[in-house]
C-alpha cells in the first residue's frame, strides 16, 4: 500500500517533459510569486507602523505614512498576483493542451486488440476530464500551493524576529496538521483515482445507450437504460462523496488545530502587552503573520486533495502514454516501388485472437491473390474470412507463417505505407460527422475538390449528393445517419476510387441493399474493380460467380478453391451454401 502510494505521488514528476517547454513563462511566474509573497509579507511591517506610530502617539502624519505604505505595497502585489496568475494560467492551459494532444496522437497509433479490453468512454474521460483536471491543478491549484508554502516560509521566519516565545507555541502545531494530511491524503489519493474511473464508466456506459438509440427505442428499453444508468452515476456518486467526505474531514481537522494554535498564542500575547512585555504593535503584527501562516497551512492542507486527484489523473493519462503498440514498423523498413507487383500471399499462416487465446482464428493456411485479379472468400459466419483483411492490413501480427505483398513479408515494411496500396469498403461504411466533401476526401487528403466530385461520379454517387440540402457541402450527422444504406455505400466507393489502391477489399458492400440501391453500388464497384488486384468477401454468392479465384473457408482453414463452376462440382459446402442462397431466394 505505502509503495503505491508513493509511486502515485511520484507520477506527478513525469509532467516534467510537458512543462519544460515553458520553462521561462514558470520562471518569470516563480519571480512575480516571489515577489509578490514577499511583498505581502510586508504588510505585517505596515500594521505595526500603523499601531504602534499612528495610534500609540496619536499622531496623523505617521498614520497617513502608514496607510500610504500599505495602500503601495497593496497595488505592487495585485500587478505581481496579476502577471503569476495569467503566466501560470497560460503554461496550464498549454501544458494541458499537449497531454490531451500527444495522448490522442498515441491512442490513434494503437493496435486494435488494445480496444478490445479498454471503451471508448474510458479513453474519452481520460482525454477530457482528466486533461482538464490537470489544468486547474496546474493553471491554479499547484500556483495557489506554491505561493502557500512561500508565504508560510516567510511568515515563519518574520514570526521568528517578531517574538521568538510566540513562535514557538505557533510551531507546535505544525506536526499536528501533517497528522491529518498524511493520513487522509492516502484516503483521498485512493478514492480520487476510483472517482475518476465511475465517471468514465458513466460516460462509457452513456455514450453506448445514445450511439445504439434507435435499438433502445425499438426494443421500448428506456426505463431499463434509465435505471441502470442510475445506478452507474449513483455509483460515481458515493465514490465521489466518499472522496468529498475524507476531505471534508482533512480541512476541518486542520482548521480546528491551526486556529487553536492561534488562540493559544493570543492569550500569551495578550498576556504579554498588558504587563508591558511587548507592544501592541509587535503583537498585531505577529498575529498578521500567525494567520497568514494558518491561512498558507489550510490552503496547502485543501491543495493537497487536489494534487491527490491530480495523481489520480496524471496516472491514467501516463497509463496510457505508456502503451506500447504491438504492431511496430521496422527500424529500417523496406520500401514499396510502383514496380512491386500488386500480389498477396499467405503462407502458412495461423492466427488466434489476443482476446481469444484458446480459439484459432486461422489454420496453417496457403493463399494467394494474383495482380489484377479477383478473389473471392467464402463460407459460413466465423469462417475467418475478415480475419485475413486484418491481418493484411497488418491490424494484427501472425503467430505463425508470413503474409506477403509483392513477395516481401509485410512485418519488413512500414504498416503506413502498407495500408495506402489498399483501400477498404466494408458492409458497413464508416462515415464521419463533417460534410461530404471531408467525406470522400478521407481518401486522399490532398485531392481538390473537382477530384472529389469526378470519385463521387464514378460512385454513381453524384446525382444523390446534388439532391442534398446543401450539397458536397451537406452535414451527413453521426456515422452518416443521414444517408440511407445505399447512399453511404457510394459515398465509401467514392472514398475508395479517390484513393486509387492497388487492392481493394471489399466486405461486400451489398447484402443489406434494396435491389435498386444494390444495381448502383454494383455498377461502382464493378468501374472501381477495373485494373486492381480485389479480394471480396462474398456474402451472396450471386455477385461472385465471376471471379477469378473463389477460396471456401471453413473454421479458420480453406476447404477448396476454384472458380464457381468447379467448386460447384467438387466442393460439398460450396454446394450447401449455394443451395441455402437459391433457397431463401425463392
Amino acid at each position: 500500500m505505502s509503495r503505491k502510494n508513493n509511486q502515485n505521488l511520484s507520477i506527478l514528476l513525469q509532467l516534467r517533459s510537458f512543462i519544460a517547454p515553458y520553462k521561462w513563462r514558470v520562471i518569470a511566474a516563480l519571480i512575480a510569486l516571489m515577489a509578490t509573497a514577499s511583498l505581502t509579507l510586508s504588510v505585517g511591517y505596515g500594521v505595526r507602523l500603523l499601531i504602534d506610530q499612528g495610534f500609540a502617539q496619536q499622531s496623523l502624519n505617521e498614520l497617513g505614512n502608514a496607510i500610504k505604505f500599505i495602500i503601495g505595497v497593496t497595488l505592487c502585489i495585485a500587478i505581481g498576483t496579476f502577471f503569476r496568475f495569467y503566466l501560470v494560467s497560460c503554461v496550464g492551459e498549454r501544458v494541458s493542451a499537449d497531454i490531451r494532444l500527444a495522448v490522442f496522437n498515441h491512442v490513434v497509433t494503437l493496435h486494435p486488440s488494445y480496444f478490445e479490453t479498454h471503451s471508448s468512454g474510458d479513453i474519452m474521460s481520460r482525454l477530457t476530464t482528466d486533461t482538464t483536471l490537470l489544468q486547474s491543478i496546474i493553471g491554479s491549484s499547484f500556483s495557489m500551493a506554491m505561493r502557500s508554502a512561500l508565504m508560510c516560509v516567510g511568515a515563519i521566519v518574520m514570526l521568528f524576529a517578531t517574538n521568538v516565545k510566540l513562535t514557538l507555541i505557533v510551531l507546535i502545531s505544525v506536526p499536528l496538521v501533517l497528522i491529518p494530511i498524511l493520513i487522509y491524503g492516502r484516503r483521498v489519493r485512493a478514492l480520487s483515482r476510483q472517482s475518476q474511473d465511475s465517471m468514465a464508466d458513466v460516460g462509457s456506459y452513456a455514450g453506448e445507450a445514445i450511439e445504439q438509440i434507435k435499438t433502445v427505442q425499438s426494443f421500448s428499453s428506456e426505463q431499463y437504460e434509465k435505471a441502470a444508468f442510475a445506478d452507474e452515476v449513483e455509483k460515481a456518486y458515493e465514490v465521489g462523496r466518499q472522496r468529498v467526505k475524507q476531505r471534508a474531514i482533512l480541512i476541518s481537522g486542520v482548521i480546528v488545530i491551526v486556529f487553536s494554535a492561534i488562540a493559544g498564542m493570543l492569550w500569551v500575547g495578550g498576556s504579554d502587552v498588558i504587563q508591558g512585555q511587548m507592544s501592541a504593535g509587535d503583537l498585531a503584527a505577529f498575529v498578521f503573520y500567525a494567520i497568514m501562516v494558518a491561512s498558507s497551512t489550510a490552503t496547502i492542507s485543501e491543495v493537497m486533495g487536489e494534487l491527490q486527484r491530480a495523481a489520480g489523473a496524471t496516472e491514467r493519462l501516463i497509463e496510457i502514454l505508456h502503451v506500447e503498440s504491438d504492431i511496430q514498423a521496422p527500424s529500417q523498413p523496406m520500401t514499396i516501388t510502383e514496380t512491386m507487383p500488386a500480389e498477396v500471399t499467405f503462407d502458412s499462416v495461423s492466427f488466434n485472437y489476443p482476446s481469444r487465446p484458446d480459439q484459432p482464428a486461422i489454420k496453417e493456411l496457403n493463399l494467394t491473390a494474383e495482380q489484377g485479379k479477383v478473389l473471392a472468400l467464402v463460407g459460413p459466419s466465423g469462417a475467418g474470412k475478415t480475419t485475413l483483411f486484418e491481418l493484411l492490413q497488418r491490424f494484427y501480427d501472425t503467430e505463425q507463417g508470413q503474409v506477403l505483398y509483392g513477395g516481401i513479408d509485410i512485418r519488413n515494411l512500414d504498416p503506413s505505407d502498407l495500408r495506402r496500396q489498399m483501400a477498404l469498403v466494408p458492409q458497413q461504411p464508416a462515415l464521419f460527422s463533417h460534410d461530404v466533401f471531408h467525406n470522400i476526401r478521407y481518401g486522399n487528403p490532398t485531392a481538390t475538390d473537382e477530384q472529389v466530385i469526378a470519385a463521387a461520379k464514378k460512385a454513381h454517387a453524384h446525382e444523390f449528393i446534388e439532391k442534398l440540402p446543401d450539397g458536397y457541402h451537406s452535414f451527413l450527422g453521426e456515422r452518416g445517419v443521414r444517408l440511407s444504406g445505399g447512399q453511404k455505400q457510394r459515398i465509401a466507393i467514392a472514398r475508395a476510387i479517390l484513393k486509387d489502391p492497388k487492392i481493394l477489399l471489399l466486405d461486400e458492400a451489398t447484402s443489406a441493399l434494396d435491389s435498386e440501391s444494390e444495381h448502383h453500388v454494383q455498377q461502382a464497384l464493378e468501374a472501381l474493380m477495373k485494373g486492381r488486384t480485389t479480394l471480396i468477401i462474398a456474402h451472396r454468392l450471386s455477385t461472385i460467380q465471376h471471379a477469378d479465384k473463389i477460396a471456401v473457408l471453413d473454421d479458420g482453414a480453406i476447404v477448396d478453391i476454384g472458380d464457381h463452376s468447379s467448386l460447384m462440382q467438387s466442393c460439398e459446402l460450396y454446394q450447401r451454401l449455394v443451395a441455402l442462397q437459391f433457397k431463401h431466394m425463392q
